[in-house]
This record gives C-alpha cells, sequence and structure tokens, in this order.
C-alpha cells in the first residue's frame, strides 16, 4: 500500500491510498472553494449521561446529485470534484460539512472505489483488503489527535438508511467522548469481570455463540453469528478469534482473510430478500477500544475490549422496512420481527452458490 496526503483547494486534508507503490498523485485541488467554515458543538445531556453533536452547517450538504455531478467520482476534465486526480484506488478526505470538528472531533470521508456503480460488495479481495488498511491507518492518525478519545470506522449503504450520495463510500467518526453503546458494553465487561473472578464477558459470548444455532459462516480466524438479542430483522456481529481491542492490533493472518468472510457477509444480505429486490441498504459498523482513560470502569483495560463489526439492515422482509416507532424511539426497548435463530438460517442459506 502506497499513501499519499495532499490538501484540498479549502485546507482539507485528502489521502490516496494506493494498490501500486508507483503510483504518483500530484493533481492540484482547481475549484475555487473558500476556507470551510463549520459550527460543530458537542452538547452533555446531564439527565442521560450522554452526548449529542449540534452541526447546523449540515444543512446545506450535497443532497442526491444526478450521478454526473457525484462529488466522490474522480476529477476529469473540467467536471471536478472532492477528489482532484482522473482516477483512484480507495481515498479518505475530510468532510466537507462535518458532523464533529476542531475541538469536537473530525469527521472523513473514505471512498472505497471510484467505480460510481460499484458496490463494496462487488470490490474484489484486494481492494477490500485495501480498504481494511485505511481503516487501520485512520485508526491510527486520528486517535493521536488530542480531541479524540474513539475512532469509528462505518458504512451506510441505500437511501433507506439515509444515504444521501449513492457512490460507494463509508465515514470515520473520531469522537472527543467515549460513545454510548461503546460505555454500555465497557460497564458490562467491568461487572461481568468483578462477578466472575476474572473472565472476560466477549470471550464468553463469542464461546457461547461459536458454537450454537446462530453462527452464519466461520473462517480460520473469524467468526460471524446473529447474536441471541439481535435488535435488527437481520444483524450480523463478526469477531476475530483472537481478541484484540482495536484494528491496529489485528494480526496479518486476520487481515488477510477478511476480505473473503466479510464480502461474503455483504452478498449474503444482497441476496437473503430475492435476486429481484433492490440492494439490501445496511449499516456496517467497526467497534473499536476507546483510546481516552477508562477509569469509570473498574478493573477494565483496553485490552478487555473485543474488536468487531456489526452488520444489519433495516429490511424486515421483502419490500417492508423496520421503523424505530414508540418503543424503540422513545424507550430504546427494540422489538424483533424476525427470530434471530430464523435470521441466521437464512443467512445460511444464502451462501453463494
Amino acid at each position: 500500500m502506497k499513501k499519499t496526503s495532499t490538501r484540498l483547494a479549502d485546507g482539507r486534508e485528502l489521502v490516496y491510498y494506493d494498490l501500486r507503490d508507483d503510483t504518483v498523485r500530484d493533481a492540484v485541488d482547481r475549484r475555487p472553494l473558500e476556507r470551510t467554515v463549520t459550527t460543530s458543538e458537542v452538547r452533555r445531556d446531564v439527565l442521560l449521561g450522554d452526548s449529542i453533536a449540534v452541526a447546523s452547517h449540515r444543512q446545506g450538504r450535497t443532497y442526491h446529485p444526478p450521478a454526473d455531478e457525484c462529488p466522490l467520482c474522480p476529477s476529469r476534465g473540467e467536471r471536478l470534484s472532492e477528489i482532484p486526480d482522473s482516477s483512484y484506488d480507495v481515498v479518505v478526505f475530510e468532510n466537507r460539512f462535518p458532523s464533529l470538528a476542531g475541538d469536537s472531533g473530525r469527521c472523513e470521508v473514505v471512498c472505497f472505489t471510484s467505480d460510481h456503480d460499484a458496490s463494496f460488495a462487488s470490490l474484489g479481495e484486494e481492494q477490500a483488503r485495501l480498504v481494511l488498511d485505511a481503516w487501520t491507518d485512520r485508526t491510527s492518525e486520528l486517535s493521536h489527535l488530542p480531541s479524540v478519545e474513539q475512532v469509528f470506522c462505518f458504512e451506510n449503504r441505500g437511501a433507506e438508511i439515509g444515504v444521501t450520495l449513492g457512490h460507494p463510500h463509508g465515514q470515520i467518526y473520531a469522537y472527543p467522548f467515549t460513545t454510548p453503546r461503546t460505555a454500555l458494553m465497557l460497564r458490562s465487561l467491568s461487572a461481568h469481570k468483578e462477578a466472575t473472578g476474572g473472565e472476560n464477558l466477549f470471550d464468553a459470548v463469542l464461546a457461547e455463540e461459536s458454537a450454537g444455532e446462530r453462527v452464519v459462516l466461520t473462517g480460520e480466524h473469524w467468526v460471524a453469528f446473529v447474536p441471541y438479542a439481535a435488535h435488527w430483522p437481520y444483524e450480523v456481529h463478526l469477531y476475530p478469534r483472537r481478541r484484540v481491542p482495536d484494528l491496529l492490533a489485528l494480526d496479518e493472518a486476520a487481515r488477510a482473510e477478511f476480505p473473503r468472510v466479510y464480502l461474503e457477509l455483504l452478498r449474503r444480505f444482497d441476496r437473503i430478500f430475492g435476486e429481484h429486490e433492490p440492494p439490501t441498504p445496511y449499516i456496517s459498523a467497526w467497534h473499536q477500544a476507546p483510546f481516552g482513560a477508562l477509569e469509570e470502569f473498574e478493573g477494565v483495560t483496553r485490552d478487555d475490549f473485543a474488536l468487531h463489526l456489526e452488520l444489519f439492515t433495516i429490511r424486515r422482509t421483502s419490500g417492508k422496512l423496520k421503523f424505530l416507532a414508540g418503543s424503540e424511539s422513545g424507550m430504546g426497548v427494540f422489538i424483533n420481527d424476525v427470530p434471530p435463530e430464523r435470521a441466521a438460517q437464512r443467512l445460511r442459506e444464502a451462501a453463494t452458490a
């Protein structure tokens, strides 16, 4: 992998990740852009004990542009985009309309391929590995920013999820705090460790699920399963068999196997509703240990956390979506229409022929 860092016309950082070491990236952003002005602010909810971001400048962000005006395609001729070069393998740049910025963190866009009509599932294994390497590198770089406590790499796919740009891409949020879901996991880790005399809760869950009926697929270094208490109709958790706290700690064997396993999972998601259905909308989310202090979670260290990916769709059956209604949105209590055991069976049956 070759990494080349440059700057866009308004000062934002852009990084090319290339498969070939001899690739030259010297294209200049020719757009007449002014410096990006953001109004991001993090506010603490004293009743719930969590934080939210206020980012009013995002009201003006690009919204469902036609394909020939996509800002994530390469620049060609006089058609100028966010990527100055006329081609690329993988590229990451600071979001022009970030939810978090400055002392409030940072947001980046990850373009998985220059092919506008592709999807992550259609990538080859070499390209998917390059994306994994880019996620890992960005996690490392962002973790060193003084305002950052947690790095979150994710992909939103599909208009039903709320995606406003059709080009295959994901995002990275670098938060100035530990996110609420991660904090819940850390509290459960702490409580379980104390109650069992030191047992790791992630290890216990992985051991139980790996031997159960909700396994979807396995590799030598990875295992994917539908969790016992899945929140979403089709939800898969992908874990490395060797517990590590973040992407940086994955060994080469796990990195090499990841593309095959992950691409198969994504392709099964596209098959579970039938070949005549539109591509399955989904969210794919990496859970990594925070880089900030963990003193409030008694007895827990970063090494106790288990890196894992959660992949889920809001489609519950053909032509029907799972909406977050009163119980979910009002009280945070999910009601799942699809038994996890049935979801796992469907995903096993959707294996590549």
